[in-house]
């Protein structure tokens, strides 16, 4: 490949953060890898020691920090932690990935921070609403169609607006479990896209 070329773009950097077993980021790394997605995963960000994410950035060979909301007095002083390490790898795009702390947006990351959330925002969101308890409250109020969100991040959850949706159907036969694998295949060809 000639770096040289003016027309190529550099690759965005990204920083991921995350807080569960972060197949989201498998799934960015692996786009990245097949060239589907020009991008960089600069810095990886847990909010949990424990969760199987910071093992998996591990295994990708990426620069992860844990940075535990439990660590610190408030959420400004969390937030500043999180910006200062995110300034540090001079990001480009901050992706959530089942990021699950409440974060001040910084000035200067305002419309720079996505997140992608399992269901058609405004349904369904807010906090406390993550991973099994979305996809049960869609099929307990009866809901024929689901999918997931990506938007920008604001100073409360899943409130910024909206830059795709992706729908799927839900089932007669749906549990939690089998709607969250058909909702993630959405994400997992949304959120890449969003990103580009």
């Amino acid at each position: 490949m000639n770096t040289n070329n003016k027309t190529s773009k550099s690759p965005l950097k990204l920083a991921i953060l995350l807080s569960g077993g972060g197949r989201t980021l498998q799934n960015i790394q692996e786009q990245i890898t097949a060239g589907n997605l020009n991008a960089t995963v600069e810095i990886v960000i847990s909010s949990k020691a424990t969760a199987y994410g910071v093992t998996r950035s591990k295994n990708l060979g990426l620069n992860t920090h844990v940075i535990s909301r439990k660590d610190f007095d408030n959420i400004d002083t969390y937030s500043v932690a999180i910006w200062k390490q995110i300034r540090d790898v001079n990001a480009d795009l901050v992706c959530c990935a089942g990021f699950l702390s409440l974060l001040n947006i910084a000035d200067d990351f305002a419309e720079k921070v996505i997140n992608v959330h399992p269901s058609l925002l405004p349904s369904f969101g807010g906090k406390g609403m993550y991973g099994n308890k979305v996809h049960q409250a869609v099929i307990d109020h009866g809901c024929k169609i689901s999918g997931c969100t990506v938007h920008f991040c604001d100073q409360t959850y899943d409130t910024g607006p909206i830059v795709a949706q992706a729908t799927c159907d839900v089932l007669e036969d749906d549990t939690a479990d089998t709607l969250a694998a058909r909702v993630f295949e959405s994400e997992c060809d949304i959120y890449p896209k969003a990103i580009a």
